[in-house]
């Protein structure tokens, strides 16, 4: 490959990845202060981002370092939660060009969120790894950028415009689920399912020993059993009453 050809495409990545580094910037600003809330320091907090390119993991892992977790349950969320990162780059490494060596390969695999993921499978035809690190790496500094600044803010705001911002990330979260929820009854029944065992886990007596990653761990797999058995996808072109 040309250096005029990689340079065009570390620009295309670049450009294609502008939307996705702004809507990083704002909700990992929410992760940094959600983090400093939660009482870590801001060098911590950007150091998880930095290693963690996952907005659910984070806010997850956050919650579980909070409540004095340990590396057991730690690993386990982490590992049900972000699942879906392996079975996309397995998807996604069957458009990348053969010009990938196994560095570069494991290199896109950090960096491939639910965003990445969907602008890179939508390119027609393959990817280059030049492209690739155009399209992750803005997305990656505007995350770690994000969590720097809202754990500074986290440090020094009052408490009320604190908490106020600390709840940003869980209106994504939010924003994400009820269009989804909206035109699917299935993912309303597992969104449904999973807050009703949270709050079984949360405030029945007899369940009081369950910790925070533990609660998340059981909600995580009974509703996405539940999702599978009683909503299976059809598969795409096939038959069926």
């Amino acid at each position: 490959m040309s250096s005029n050809t990689a340079r065009a495409d570390l620009l295309n990545g670049l450009k294609d990845s502008v939307p996705i580094g702004l809507g990083y910037l704002s909700v990992s600003f929410g992760v940094g202060i959600l983090a400093v809330n939660s009482g870590l320091s801001v060098l911590t907090a950007v150091i998880i981002s930095m290693t963690n390119l996952t907005s659910a993991g984070q806010v997850a892992g956050i919650g579980v370092i909070a409540a004095g977790g340990g590396y057991f349950e730690m690993a386990l969320a982490q590992l049900i939660i972000n699942l879906r990162y392996a079975l996309m780059s397995l998807s996604l490494s069957q458009k990348l060009d053969g010009k990938f060596t196994v560095l570069s390969r494991l290199a896109v695999s950090f960096g491939i969120t639910d965003e990445i993921f969907a602008v890179a499978s939508g390119k027609s035809g393959e990817v280059s790894k030049h492209y690739m690190a155009g399209l992750i790496s803005l997305p990656f500094a505007a995350w770690t950028l994000g969590t720097l600044l809202g754990g500074c803010a986290g440090e020094i705001l009052p408490d009320r415009l604190k908490d106020a911002l600390g709840i940003a990330i869980y209106g994504m979260f939010i924003a994400i689920f009820v269009p989804a929820a909206r035109k699917a009854v299935g993912v309303l029944a597992v969104v449904l399912l999973s807050a009703a065992i949270s709050c079984a886990l949360r405030y029945i007596p007899v369940f009081s020993g369950v910790s925070q990653g533990f609660s998340i761990i059981i909600c995580a797999v009974i509703a996405a059993g539940f999702g599978a058995v009683c909503f299976p996808k059809a598969e795409e072109g096939g038959g069926g009453s």
